[in-house]
């Protein structure tokens, strides 16, 4: 039996060690938002966070998760609260067939988490291993800025310079 942190909340699974960590969430954990895309660490519809940092969980097997959180794109909100980047993404209209928005979101997250007012260079840098075949890249980049805008004013709302929810 293996114990994930995932999404803020202790989970037991019992699977190899050796099994990729996409694989657990989706079909032992029933956590669909994450995706299968190419399954080589290609494409980036599979990309969660760990520990802080984006990862394609389709080449992390679950030994090496270890204590190290586990975040997917249901831990950031819900369908009546999406979080900040979920809500931009709606904005923004960045999804059109909507495959690769999980991998998106995710790998947005982590930067947004290390650098809430990242230039638009740093957001292309950072973005480009996900790909999106339908070509909404620059909806996808308005939609990170958008949110890092959201962060930046409701961390400036808060006292004590802390972020807002």
């Amino acid at each position: 039996m293996i114990v994930l942190n995932l999404n803020g909340r202790q989970q037991a699974v019992d699977a190899d060690p050796a099994t990729p960590l996409l694989y657990v969430l989706r079909d032992d954990l029933q956590l669909n938002g994450t995706k299968f895309g190419c399954g080589l660490g290609q494409c980036g519809a599979c990309t969660v966070m760990l520990g802080g940092n984006a990862v394609l969980s389709c080449l992390t097997p679950l030994s090496v998760v270890g204590n190290r959180p586990v975040k997917t794109v249901e831990g950031l909100g819900t369908v009546s609260k999406p979080g900040a980047l979920q809500s931009a993404f709606i904005a923004e209209q960045a999804a059109q067939c909507g495959y690769c928005i999980a991998g998106m979101i995710m790998r947005a997250q982590a930067l947004l988490e290390k650098n809430a007012a990242p230039s638009d260079a740093e957001i292309r840098q950072h973005m480009a291993i996900n790909l999106c075949r339908c070509g909404t890249h620059m909806r996808i980049l308005r939609a990170v800025r958008r949110a890092a805008d959201s962060i930046k004013s409701a961390g400036a709302e808060q006292p004590n310079g802390q972020r807002g929810a």
